[in-house]
């Protein structure tokens, strides 16, 4: 399925999409094509990618590639699917009742909830907002356990 996607393997095509994506959201997914929570998320992103193509662009990171590295080491991204949202090379941030507000982890359970949350991210960013509440019902938000190395 991510073959319809971009997928993106090097820091310099990461940094050229973030700058480059202007007056639309920009959904970055991390993770590895090989990974079944990431082919799931990658399947829903692939359906919603064209009805989200007015305010969205979709782009894919393999977080494997070693050029990419300094973005999960940034971002923290211990579990994958992460998915990251900019707004006009601005980090869109997201309150979704969970501990970590600066990405989306897990995959959405159904296009339209992938949807509802990218235009509500686009929708306060078009207010300046550099942070949105989650539009999604609590059920439907994924829950997973914060682990620490090393305690």
């Amino acid at each position: 399925m991510s073959y319809v996607l971009r997928t993106l393997t090097k820091k310099q095509e990461v940094d050229s999409i973030i700058r480059d994506t202007i007056d639309k959201v920009l959904v970055l997914r991390f993770g590895r094509a090989s990974d079944s929570a990431c082919l799931h998320l990658d399947d829903v992103l692939c359906k919603s990618a064209r009805e989200v193509s007015k305010f969205a662009s979709v782009a894919l990171v393999d977080i494997d590639s070693e050029d990419v590295q300094v973005y999960v080491k940034y971002f923290d991204i211990t579990f994958i699917p992460s998915t990251i949202f900019f707004f006009n090379a601005h980090h869109m941030k997201m309150d979704s009742g969970t501990a970590d507000h600066t990405k989306w982890v897990g995959a959405f359970h159904q296009k339209q909830d992938f949807i509802d949350v990218v235009e509500a991210i686009f929708r306060g960013a078009m207010k300046g907002k550099l942070i949105v509440n989650c539009p999604l019902p609590p059920e439907r938000i994924p829950k997973y356990q914060l682990l620490y190395k090393d305690v």
